[in-house]
């Protein structure tokens, strides 16, 4: 990618290409860790090559930082790793890990590429999508083969198109009146954020053993509850339909107690998978047309909201949370 020299940021780019670097910097510190404890040939060399993948994207963004003389965040050093750790997941959830951080990319990226302007830094965007679809549609392969990744249910193919011709199919909130059988779609949002709060679960579990400070090992036992919860309230939903709610044995936390991460880099990934959480269950609701689903789903956006603002608040009081490029304060200034 060529930087001119005459390119000008705008504030918007300059505060994403600010959250991406920061991103990715958290990222391949897991990666780095994930990649030398990893046993299975074929996820080591996924783990390996994204790496660089992720590298390139970051230099990207020090290159156009650079040019603008922006100062580089902090982000994640080495010493936010342990490399001497024994191993705090196993194989399969490392490749896990990798997966759920793709199809994160899509969403942050996608947002962030509609809101650049300059062709340089939509490169950088769309590079990472580029990057995130491959390795998503490998992890994917990977884990199908391996026979641990929960497949959505199937359905019988229509054979007809049908129009909504009663307003009772947007009721549902009325406990004694039977409620209609959930769409496609809303099968789809219920089973993905089922499947990332598995996921969180694990990976709260890990975090919870391995936490240093006191406040922020309740604050993992809490997600890890948080996410039980979640799980259990939408799997009741899709059974009332005669849905096999999304389950898999595989991808688990050791018994490893000693720990790899940093407090802060473990509060920091916690925190970016609660706001795509946030993100996923808010579209969720969105395209859902059934009153009770409206329900269920703004309070699991409530709960996780507030469980987010915890995160937050500890980042603030252990002094981690990096701030963002600010804008003039112009009545600062005036004085």
């Amino acid at each position: 990618m060529t930087t001119e020299a005459k390119i000008q940021l705008t504030s918007t780019e300059l505060g994403t290409l600010w959250m991406e670097y920061r991103s990715l910097s958290g990222r391949i510190s897991f990666y780095d860790f994930f990649k030398d404890k990893t046993i299975d040939k074929e996820a080591q060399t996924l783990l390996t090559n994204v790496i660089t993948e992720m590298q390139n994207i970051q230099n990207e963004i020090i290159n156009i930082f650079n040019n603008q003389k922006v100062v580089i965040p902090i982000g994640f050093v080495k010493q936010d790793i342990v490399k001497e750790s024994p191993p705090l997941f196993d194989d399969l959830f490392n490749i896990m890990f990798l997966r759920q951080m793709s199809k994160l990319a899509f969403a942050h990226n996608a947002i962030f590429l509609a809101m650049s302007y300059s062709i340089e830094v939509q490169d950088v965007f769309k590079h990472h999508i580029e990057v995130a679809e491959r390795y998503y549609a490998m992890t994917t392969s990977y884990l199908l083969g391996k026979g641990v990744l929960a497949k959505p249910p199937y359905v019988t193919m229509p054979k007809q198109v049908e129009f909504i011709e009663n307003k009772d199919y947007m009721s549902g909130h009325n406990p004694f009146s039977e409620k209609r059988a959930l769409n496609t779609l809303e099968v789809g949002f219920l089973n993905e954020a089922i499947e990332d709060n598995i996921f969180g679960m694990q990976l709260m579990t890990g975090f919870a053993q391995v936490a240093k400070e006191s406040d922020v090992k309740k604050y993992f036992i809490e997600g890890k509850e948080l996410s039980k919860k979640i799980i259990s309230r939408l799997s009741n939903v899709l059974l009332q339909s005669d849905i096999q709610p999304p389950s898999t044995w595989a991808g688990r936390a050791t018994d490893s107690t000693v720990t790899p991460f940093s407090d802060h880099l473990m509060v920091f990934m916690t925190d970016l998978l609660t706001n795509s959480s946030l993100n996923l269950n808010s579209l969720g609701s969105s395209f859902s047309l059934r009153s009770d689903l409206h329900l269920k789903l703004a309070l699991v956006v409530k709960d996780t909201y507030n469980y987010s603002k915890k995160g937050g608040k500890i980042a603030i009081n252990h002094k981690w949370m990096e701030e963002p490029p600010q804008m003039e304060d112009r009545n600062q200034l005036t004085k």
